[in-house]
């Protein structure tokens, strides 16, 4: 066969990628039923603040079983929008953990408090709840652990401390657990404040940038409405300082398409992890770990090895995605120099940040891939 025969093969025949986060199957599965939502967005022309947002809460609500939820423009300004209407600013501390995507504490520092951080456990790798009550002072007004990979922190316990250490506030960022549970209860409805994003990669993602908060709190609620719209009670009337967090109506639209399914992708990833933990199970990897009580919706299925760059490359050299997720924690960021943390200040999250990287992860990763993921990391070069 000629060369010229061959690169035209090579054209016509495609290379298979594995995704590292699958949405192509998924929009397959929903494709039509969004774009018959998007079509009446377009219909009835109100882009921001819609029908489709009360009608969102009112899902979300119900999945949850909380009595107020609240569509905002991020899992960002969600949580920022928590601070804000508990009227926290300098001179404030939050405590939170150096494990997790920069927002978490880049809005306490946006409201003008400090970011306050503690280790988390070896097993989940979320907040240690062991190390909350030494962490307190007469300045903390916020705790706010995360949900981090898929799975909620020990809310049982952390809202015991916070209660018990005068009714201190939680803000459950459940950015990566939202549809998770703890003791049977939904994340997101975990804690005073709850608070998740629709970025498309997470579990329920949406097209764009959105998110939603969740609280019991009938007076916090209303403040944190306000605040979604620029401090606004009434036309023309603004009894607080706000921001403009409101949520697309698209975005909501193709939420609430995806939310029909969300059960049902939930097991599947539940069962994608479970196959990963068979194959993997006997092997250097220290597999994910889901505590007594918890479920996980596994946003990420994350690993730890003593030689990860040599594990990223062997995946690497197959084609097949990794991602090393906060491998430098917050407390060694340049911005948060000033804190005053030194290395080994936290010594499990900078083990798991030193040693931890994530697999192909969706509903939808097909066991094929998984098998080329297992033989990957298993077999010496």
């Amino acid at each position: 066969m000629s060369e010229l025969r061959v690169v035209a093969i090579a054209r016509i025949v495609p290379i298979y990628r594995m995704e590292f986060i699958d949405l192509k199957t998924q929009q397959g599965r929903v494709r039509e039923s969004i774009e018959k939502r998007i079509a009446t967005v377009l219909d009835h022309g109100q882009y921001i603040m819609g029908p489709e947002i009360p009608e969102l809460e009112e899902a979300l609500c119900g999945f949850i079983g909380c009595r107020h939820a609240i569509g905002v423009s991020s899992g960002t300004d969600s949580l920022l929008m928590a601070l804000m209407a508990l009227e926290i600013g300098p001179g404030d501390e939050v405590i939170t953990v150096p494990y997790t995507w920069i927002s978490t504490a880049e809005v306490i520092s946006l409201v003008g408090a400090t970011p306050v951080f503690i280790d988390i456990e070896s097993e989940t790798w979320n907040m240690d709840p062991k190390l909350l009550k030494g962490a307190i002072t007469e300045r903390t007004k916020a705790i706010m652990p995360v949900g981090i990979f898929g799975q909620t922190s020990n809310m049982t316990e952390i809202n015991r401390i916070a209660s018990e250490s005068g009714d201190i506030p939680v803000i459950e960022d459940a950015a990566q657990s939202f549809g998770a549970t703890h003791f049977e209860k939904r994340s997101g409805g975990l804690a005073r404040i709850g608070s998740t994003s629709f970025f498309p990669s997470k579990p329920l993602g949406g097209y764009g940038d959105g998110g939603a908060i969740f609280t019991d709190d009938d007076d916090l609620a209303e403040r944190m409405r306000w605040i979604r719209v620029h401090g606004q009670s009434g036309r023309n009337h603004h009894p607080v300082v706000g921001i403009n967090g409101r949520l697309d109506s698209i975005q909501a639209a193709v939420v609430l398409v995806k939310l029909e399914i969300f059960e049902e992708e939930i097991e599947l990833r539940q069962q994608v992890a479970a196959k990963y933990a068979a194959r993997l199970d006997e092997g250097p990897l220290e597999l994910p770990e889901v505590a007594p009580g918890n479920t996980s919706v596994f946003a990420q299925y994350t690993v730890l090895s003593d030689d990860r760059e040599a594990m990223q490359n062997r995946l690497k050299s197959d084609n097949i995605p990794s991602v090393a997720y906060y491998s430098v924690p917050l407390h060694l960021q340049p911005v948060y120099s000033k804190l005053g943390y030194q290395s080994g200040d936290f010594p499990i999250t900078e083990s798991v940040a030193a040693k931890g990287f994530s697999l192909p992860m969706s509903p939808y990763v097909l066991e094929s891939d998984q098998d080329r993921i297992a033989h990957a990391l298993l077999t010496e070069v």
